[in-house]
């Protein structure tokens, strides 16, 4: 039997959410600053003051006025440089370590993790053959419906005969 490691049964147990600005999905406010703050005091990083202080920055145009969205007409508000460079860091550690745990479970247990593997195929057919069954009726529905549109459009011969 494999232990789990603390930091992946961490991932795996429910949380509260929080209603902040997101980076990679992931609150900016109580999360990234915080942690960020922490590595910054152990010396495991060092991303400058002034990305912590002022995490959220206006973006300008090129010729250096503010940016403003086109469609809401709200100003573009950006995650300082330094911060979003640590985060993506962060994201790509992130999926390293997931991939990495995954290879060493089924170098450990290659029977156990085929086992599972063949056991989500198994569960999984029902529901995708239910889904190929109901799009294949939907795609088939919205054909007829587009030909007898079709055909309510096309002038019958009757029609195309002049006097």
């Amino acid at each position: 039997m494999i232990t789990t490691p603390e930091y992946i049964a961490s991932l795996l147990k429910p949380q509260v959410k929080s209603q902040g600005r997101k980076v990679w999905s992931v609150d900016l406010e109580t999360v990234w600053l915080p942690f960020f703050t922490a590595t910054n005091t152990a010396k495991a990083t060092a991303i400058p003051h002034e990305a912590l202080g002022a995490p959220l920055r206006l973006a300008y145009n090129p010729d250096k006025t503010v940016k403003f969205n086109e469609r809401s007409g709200k100003p573009v508000i950006r995650v300082a440089k330094e911060l979003a460079e640590s985060v993506k860091l962060v994201r790509e550690n992130f999926i390293a370590n997931l991939q990495h745990y995954a290879g060493s479970v089924r170098k450990s247990d290659t029977e156990g993790y085929s086992n599972e593997v063949r056991l989500n195929a198994e569960a999984g057919r029902p529901i995708v053959m239910k889904d190929k069954e109901a799009l294949d009726k939907a795609i088939a529905e919205a054909m007829s419906e587009a030909m007898k549109d079709r055909e309510a459009a096309t002038p019958n011969e009757a029609e195309l005969v002049t006097a």
